[in-house]
């Protein structure tokens, strides 16, 4: 595969070693974004490209909105470890994960460049087109594996992707009082909170016990979707978003 070849049309070819076949013949039907959590981008995409680091992604996209291709589209890059989604642990046979060069929490999440979010905006929808990804199968590392990973962050702009239309969101409702759920929480309630975190993909058990397991999630979500609070608290504003969020998937009003 050379630059003229790539999938996506603006990128740049930096192979990677680290990739294999997709398994069962899979098809991207997901989207992961990453950031790199790293120094520099340069230090990150060597990293990405050394066969002893064992990890890759499909495309890593530069602060200044440059795309490069590390692995085709058809294999298996390395990107998500051990992960969940809707009942798929083997997460990276069946996605393509795109690293956001980014250092992260490690240097207090520096944000994000527009030229950057503008060039992973086209990115994902070239690719969700491509292979005709649902909006609300575009996802952040932290969503399937939540507790384990916390990238892209909270200050990654889930809803300026929306708007360029890529991923699924509605407003998060404000944070206010009212009851909440937090951990140490048992119930039908808290079962109900469960199931809705599971209905929309999270993977959390349906026990009726608000676990650390439970928090991780609530936190997940809220660092994807309600990102002015993310305290692994099950309060209004995070119940409400949820429900919206389910109410909005195309299957749910089939």
């Amino acid at each position: 595969m050379t630059s003229k070849t790539c999938d996506f049309p603006g990128a740049r070819f930096v192979p990677s070693p680290n990739h294999g076949e997709r398994v069962g013949g899979r098809t991207p039907d997901m989207i992961v974004l990453h950031y790199t959590g790293m120094e520099t981008g340069a230090s990150a995409l060597d990293w990405l490209c050394r066969e002893e680091s064992q990890v890759s992604s499909h495309y890593f996209v530069h602060e200044d909105g440059r795309v490069d291709q590390l692995v085709p589209e058809e294999r298996r890059a390395w990107h998500a470890g051990k992960s969940f989604w809707k009942g798929e642990t083997d997460i990276n046979s069946c996605s393509i994960g795109i690293e956001i060069a980014n250092a992260g929490h490690p240097d207090g999440l520096p944000d994000f460049p527009e030229a950057q979010i503008e060039a992973v905006a086209e990115l994902c929808r070239d690719c969700g087109q491509r292979w005709q990804i649902a909006p609300e199968r575009v996802l952040a590392h932290s969503d399937i594996a939540p507790i384990r990973k916390v990238d892209p962050g909270e200050k990654f702009p889930w809803d300026v992707l929306f708007r360029r239309g890529v991923g699924h969101w509605v407003e998060p409702a404000p944070v206010a009082g009212g009851r909440f759920f937090q951990r140490g929480d048992q119930g039908q309630p808290v079962e109900a909170l469960q199931s809705m975190l599971s209905l929309y993909g999270y993977g959390v058990e349906i026990t009726g016990d608000f676990c650390q397991k439970t928090e991780g999630v609530v936190a997940a979500f809220q660092r994807h979707f309600r990102q002015s609070r993310v305290d692994g608290i099950a309060d209004v504003s995070t119940i409400d978003t949820l429900h919206r969020l389910l109410l909005a998937l195309p299957k749910l009003n089939a």
